[in-house]
């Protein structure tokens, strides 16, 4: 868990440094950042998407996913959650659970967290997760620039996300094959491209909803992949 935690640390700090610039940019340099990284999640969307092996397993895991999603109402919880947090720490910040949710995906749907998890997992040193955190530092800087510091929030759902499949990887290191890496990461980038659809405000959507599917496409490659 150490490279996990690193990982939090350093998207914490990033985005204390965020939140000073936020205070004293101009509304138009933070709206100008903003579609940068709308623009940036879509192109890093499309070139995840395109790693998979099985279009047809990846249709199933996304529709049945966000069937199942919508029916739990992931959204909802989430966001929740962030409001919940906005309020005890008294933020005035219109955009905090935007933050957190969009940095908790940009953050853990790469490839890099999948691998650099099951990295740690298996008893090697972290370096992909330490890698990972000098990048996912200097995003949040510019993500808590343009959202504020619900940013640094996205390190709970980190936590529990990547930390999570660290433990996993301890546990059942042997059954993750390239193969459901691959559609795990597919199945990611396509949560990317629905959210730089959003943050570009193309149209909204509901990608937390959609989180099942990578759930769904580990059981699907396991059996038929």
């Amino acid at each position: 868990m150490t490279g996990t935690l690193i990982n939090a640390a350093a998207i914490i700090i990033g985005s204390i440094i965020g939140t000073s610039l936020n205070a004293k940019l101009p509304e138009r340099f933070i709206k100008i950042i903003f579609q940068a990284i709308g623009l940036f999640t879509l192109f890093i969307g499309v070139f995840m998407a395109l790693k998979t092996n099985n279009m047809f397993l990846m249709v199933i895991s996304i529709v049945s996913g966000g069937i199942i999603g919508e029916w739990i109402n992931i959204d909802k919880f989430i966001n929740r959650f962030g409001n919940n947090m906005k309020n005890r720490f008294k933020s005035t910040n219109s955009r905090f659970s935007e933050g957190l949710v969009t940095a908790f995906l940009l953050f853990c749907m790469g490839s890099v967290t999948i691998l650099g998890a099951i990295e740690e997992g298996l008893g090697g040193k972290p370096n992909l997760l330490l890698a990972k955190s000098v990048l996912d530092g200097v995003s949040s800087i510019a993500l808590a620039a343009a959202l504020g510091f619900g940013v640094a929030f996205s390190v709970i759902p980190l936590l529990i996300y990547q930390g999570g499949l660290t433990l996993l990887a301890t546990y059942f290191g042997d059954y993750f094959a390239e193969s459901i890496i691959n559609e795990l990461t597919g199945i990611g980038g396509l949560m990317l491209i629905g959210l730089g659809i959003h943050i570009l405000e193309i149209k909204q959507l509901k990608i937390l909803n959609m989180l099942p599917a990578l759930i769904i496409i580990v059981v699907l490659v396991y059996f038929f992949g």
